[in-house]
C-alpha cells in the first residue's frame, strides 16, 4: 500500500428501507454492506456511485449528494469511502450482480439480525440514515 485508495458507497432509501448487499469478495467477504467499490481512473465519483450501484444491483439511480465520508484503515489497506444518497428509478427490483452475493432492502431490525462490515451501524447512526430507516 503507497496511498490510500478512494472508495464509494451508495446509500438508498426505499420506504424506509436501507438497500444493503452481501459481499462475495474481499474486503468483507459474508458480511453485508451498502452497495460499493473502488473509484476507478477517469470518473467522477457520482459517476462511480452510479456504476457501483448498476453493477452489484442492477438499478439505475441519480446520486444527491453526499451523506458522508469513512475512513478505514488496516495492516493491509486504507480506503476513504465516500458515502452518497442516491435516489432509484421506478420500483424495480434489485438482483445481486458483480461481487455481491445477495441484495435486500432492509429495515433498522432486519439489517442488525445480518452480520455487518465493522462501523456500518455506526456510520448510519452517524450520517442520519438510521433515524429516515423504518424501526
Amino acid at each position: 500500500m503507497d496511498h490510500p485508495t478512494i472508495g464509494i458507497g451508495v446509500i438508498v432509501l426505499r420506504d424506509g428501507r436501507l438497500l444493503v448487499v452481501q459481499r462475495g469478495r474481499p474486503p468483507g467477504r459474508g458480511l453485508w454492506a451498502v452497495p460499493g467499490g473502488r473509484l476507478e481512473v477517469g470518473e467522477t465519483i457520482a459517476e462511480g456511485v452510479v456504476r457501483e450501484l448498476a453493477e452489484e444491483t442492477g438499478l439505475v439511480g441519480t446520486p444527491r449528494g453526499l451523506c458522508g465520508i469513512a475512513e478505514r484503515i488496516g495492516p493491509d489497506h486504507h480506503i476513504v469511502i465516500h458515502d452518497w444518497w442516491v435516489d432509484v428509478e421506478g420500483d424495480a427490483e434489485p438482483v445481486a450482480g458483480d461481487d455481491a452475493v445477495a441484495v435486500a432492502f432492509v429495515s433498522r431490525p432486519e439489517l442488525l439480525a445480518l452480520p455487518l462490515v465493522p462501523l456500518l451501524e455506526d456510520f448510519l447512526r452517524e450520517h442520519g440514515v438510521w433515524d429516515l430507516m423504518r424501526p
